[in-house]
């Protein structure tokens, strides 16, 4: 049987509000309705893989992400293996290292104080709320400011 172009594509990754993880793909442009991918992950060069407990589902019930919680990250690369059936053949599996990007909560207690005298406005913020950063310098901000 051909199995080019039943692996999956476009593998991405996300970790949002400090802990929960969103893994997404696109199903290989030649997978069958039938065809189901089982993803599996791990953080470390040792240690097991784990497999996804809770999938994201497409139209035919195929398995087009996972949503991960209390996700920890020390090293920011994981390993992700994604394998998959079809009516009982086996499919291409992907396999990639890749490091984990973090969209960061917004920052905290963000304030605006503007004097209208002097047309001047202070915007004070607090760090976002994460896991894995330490240092407050770290953090890049940019203010985007509308005029309404």
């Amino acid at each position: 049987a051909d199995m080019n172009g039943t692996a999956i594509e476009n593998f991405v990754c996300i970790i949002f509000n400090v802990s929960f993880m969103n893994c997404t793909w696109h199903v290989g442009s030649t997978a069958s309705e039938n065809t189901q991918y089982f993803l599996y992950w791990k953080t470390s060069k040792k240690g097991d893989f784990s497999g996804c407990q809770n999938y994201i589902e497409d139209n035919f019930g195929r398995h087009t992400g996972c949503t991960f919680e209390n996700v920890t990250i020390k090293n920011k690369k994981a390993r992700f293996l994604v394998n998959g059936s079809r009516s009982g053949q086996n499919i291409q599996s992907y396999t990639e290292i890749i490091h984990l990007y973090k969209k960061l909560t917004p920052p905290l207690n963000v304030t605006v104080n503007c004097t209208e005298a002097s047309h001047d406005c202070e915007i004070r913020w607090q760090p976002p709320r994460t896991s894995h950063v330490k240092r407050q310098n770290c953090f890049k901000y940019e203010i985007v400011i509308e005029s309404k």
